[in-house]
């Protein structure tokens, strides 16, 4: 009981963190310069090509982030299984395209090497468990389909913990962004993939 309580507790905090920085990220689209944007260098600020991956990475990413979030509730897809797969559906297009856009910017990334290659990683790990999850639901391997988006959710939410972690290391602990930023493109993503492997562990 106690358990069940603490799950549905845990899948609010999801939602409404889901819903925070989904918020922050549809924020970009009033096209004004934001925090992360200062960073970057009027040449690429006004390159075409990086503009159009950015912009399409952080608003299918969003749209990823929330509908994500929602997936996991149990009755969604007990009761409304139709409506699971479609927005199963979007949630999966969502992720392609942002991954896709975010593997490009990616290589963009401020600080250099370290922090590029990180965000790199993720967006590759990030587009696999991707592919894995549609392709088991496609083949109606429900439990392998369920790892996978577990191991996929916990990649999308590093959109979450990279804010985190900035507000953390940089905010409040005050360490300059130039040394901040190779690590947290890192540790981000990183924890967040071997905790959804504990959770599966303990689903096996």
């Amino acid at each position: 009981m106690m358990k069940s309580i603490y799950l549905t507790i845990y899948r609010f905090i999801l939602v409404i963190l889901a819903l925070g920085v989904s918020g922050y990220a549809f924020s970009y689209f009033d096209f004004k310069m934001h925090n992360l944007m200062f960073s970057k260098s009027k040449a690429l600020l006004n390159d075409y090509v990086w503009r159009t991956m950015f912009y399409m990475h952080i608003f299918f990413g969003a749209i990823a982030l929330l509908l994500g979030s929602y997936q996991f509730f149990k009755i969604l897809r007990q009761k409304f299984l139709t409506l699971h797969k479609n927005l199963g559906k979007v949630y999966v297009f969502s992720v392609f395209l942002s991954g896709t856009a975010g593997l490009y910017v990616a290589f963009y990334a401020t600080t250099g090497i370290v922090a590029q290659l990180g965000f790199a990683f993720l967006a590759i790990f990030w587009l696999y468990t991707n592919w894995q999850a549609y392709f088991y639901a496609k083949n109606k391997q429900i439990i392998l389909h369920q790892y996978f988006m577990i191991r996929n959710y916990a990649l999308t939410l590093a959109a979450v913990t990279l804010r985190i972690y900035l507000g953390v290391f940089v905010a409040w602990q005050q360490i300059p962004f130039e040394s901040a930023y190779p690590i947290i493109a890192w540790a981000c993503w990183l924890p967040n993939l071997l905790i959804a492997e504990v959770i599966i562990r303990q689903q096996t």
